[in-house]
């Protein structure tokens, strides 16, 4: 059972609404703020501690708060509540009804996300991280992957959010590296090599393997390679994803390829590098086409067990937004709308420029 309930409140001003998802140190529920609408809010999973220990665990927030940018997730508030066990800390933060990056590449099936839509996503987190490796002493994210990135769409379209800087750190001003730590599938080969592994070319590292990703529905390396004991991704070949994708321009190639350069030392050394580098490889024409199957039939299953879309689940969403955007719940309604999309690639085609408008207050 969680922390807390659909239904309860909080300090009289957040109605929990459902439960989202659960790391090793928080729950994340949507609330409904009595004046704001909705939001997402971190509830830590350890109650009781003292105030000290409360703003240590808070310390996302409080990073999160310092670094403004439209990139990285917003944060609204940071406080505590009595259980009966003690206090716990939370904060609440934008609530994206996309849900992640998983879930958005997932929602197109065994088809490919089109690269421009792809260059477009992993440009809007380059950005946001840039800002953070810029920081004086630079601080590494250290857990980029999929689950983390958060896609919405706005008026103006697609916008990415970088979120969960739980394990972000400032690295040691003299080393530039800080402690090893995150996902086991986007960590590059320091991390298994030394234990203060990580650092803003570690960050690189972890966005190129997502970008390799999106292009090919692959990991860059033999997932069945990574583990903490034994990492031969350090002598594994890299394919070009072009050879997988035609879409994909040889401009791009030697981007991946640098960005995922076993050495460090060889990669683009930040987030700011690496987006220059995209930049300036889109200036190549890029092949005509939009999305495609994949080589392989598709093998959206790369991260693990992967269900499928569930179209009936889809239509479901679908009419109730709809139902929304009768009533003029346009906000509501676009909310829902997404969160359709990720179960049915056709409802996205269709509704897209739909909830662009209602995100703007017009009701088609």
């Amino acid at each position: 059972m969680g922390i807390l309930q659909p239904g309860a409140m909080l300090r009289e001003t957040y109605e929990v609404e459902r439960f989202l998802g659960e790391g090793a140190f928080a729950e994340v529920y949507r609330v409904k703020h009595r004046f704001l609408g909705r939001q997402a809010l971190k509830v830590m999973k350890r109650t009781g501690m003292s105030m000290a220990d409360i703003q240590e665990m808070l310390g996302e927030a409080i990073l999160l708060s310092r670094i403004g940018h439209p990139n990285i997730v917003r944060v609204f508030d940071a406080n505590v509540f009595d259980t009966e066990t003690g206090p716990c800390g939370y904060f609440t933060m934008e609530y994206v009804a996309g849900g992640s990056l998983q879930k958005f590449w997932q929602s197109f099936g065994a088809d490919l996300i089109p690269v421009a839509t792809v260059l477009d996503l992993i440009k809007q987190v380059c950005r946001g991280l840039a800002l953070a490796h810029l920081e004086s002493p630079p601080i590494v994210h250290r857990d980029i992957k999929p689950q983390n990135i958060l896609v919405g769409y706005e008026a103006e379209g697609l916008r990415a959010r970088v979120s969960d800087f739980g394990l972000a750190k400032a690295v040691n001003p003299l080393t530039l590296l800080a402690t090893t730590a995150g996902t086991v599938a986007f960590k590059p080969p320091e991390a298994f090599a030394e234990r203060q592994g990580d650092s803003c070319a570690s960050d690189v590292w972890a966005i190129g393997a997502k970008l390799y990703m999106l292009l090919t529905d692959k990991l860059p390396f033999d997932r069945d390679a990574v583990s903490a004991d034994a990492p031969p991704r350090t002598t594994a070949l890299l394919v070009p994803p072009s050879r997988i994708n035609p879409n994909v321009t040889t401009s791009l190639d030697h981007v991946l390829a640098r960005a995922l350069k076993p050495d460090s030392r060889e990669r683009y050394q930040n987030a700011e590098e690496l987006l220059q580098a995209i930049e300036a490889a889109e200036t190549a024409k890029l092949p005509a086409g939009t999305a495609r199957s994949s080589a392989d039939g598709g093998s959206k299953a790369a991260l693990g067990d992967y269900s499928g879309t569930d179209e009936e689940e889809a239509k479901r969403l679908a009419a109730k937004a709809l139902d929304c955007r009768r009533t003029g719940r346009l906000t509501e309604a676009a909310d829902i709308m997404e969160e359709s999309f990720n179960k049915s690639s056709a409802l996205r085609d269709k509704y897209t420029e739909a909830v662009k408008l209602w995100r703007r207050g017009i009701a088609m």
